[in-house]
């Protein structure tokens, strides 16, 4: 059940946001020719060792899936079976035997603490209806020293631009996210370092950031 204070919101829960139900026929003519190129460009620069875990939450209609190396094992997981569907259409038998989809819930994973080496997440924190939650529970599967990678819209660092963009965040929470989630809010806890924030263009909305799994990790933290 989604937090009382995120429905006032108007945050709805994944699979009934816009972005994950209504929109998920028009998602790929949309959206890749926004994502594709800078998640290819996010997941090259990470060089995924051979033999590495992978797990993708919001994997979506699979905008990612050529990005991985074939050297790595991957796990892609969505709420919505509409996504998948769409994304399994696009699995190769063989160009993509390293890649696997589950229909799952991001924010309460069966894995056991520490079971990849990277946990990924693109364009999908704040269309969930409790981002910090989720941040949490993938750093609770990444293995210590692994990386936990996001790309998302954060709330800007300066006013003025903050102010700006937040002026079109009624639009956009009708569509099933806000633009005021500060990055603090989900990259502040005891088991993550954050390792790197940029951007991919001086003109981009969206933000990468690398965090690394800290050894003083604690279930619950």
């Amino acid at each position: 059940m989604a937090d009382p204070q995120q429905q006032d919101m108007g945050v709805q829960e994944p699979h009934r946001s816009r972005l994950y139900s209504d929109l998920s026929g028009m998602y790929d003519r949309v959206f890749t020719r926004v994502f594709a190129s800078r998640i290819e460009t996010v997941v090259s620069g990470l060089g995924i060792e051979p033999g590495a875990r992978v797990l993708e939450v919001g994997v979506g209609t699979g905008l990612s899936l050529d990005s991985y190396p074939s050297h790595c094992e991957v796990t892609g997981i969505d709420v919505s079976e509409d996504m998948l569907e769409r994304a399994r259409k696009k699995l190769d038998p063989v160009a993509h035997a390293h890649i696997k989809l589950e229909c799952m819930d991001a924010m309460d994973l069966p894995f056991e603490d520490g079971s990849f080496d990277y946990v990924t997440a693109f364009h999908v924190v704040t269309v969930v209806p409790d981002p910090a939650r989720l941040v949490q529970e993938m750093a609770r599967i990444c293995k210590t020293d692994g990386y936990v990678v996001i790309i998302n819209h954060f709330s800007s660092q300066r006013p003025a631009v903050r102010a700006v963009v937040n002026m079109v965040d009624p639009l956009t929470r009708r569509l099933g996210w806000s633009t005021r989630l500060a990055l603090e809010e989900v990259i502040g806890k005891p088991s993550l370092r954050l390792k790197n924030r940029y951007k991919t263009s001086p003109w981009s909305l969206f933000t990468v950031v690398e965090a690394r799994k800290e050894v003083d990790f604690l279930p619950g933290s």
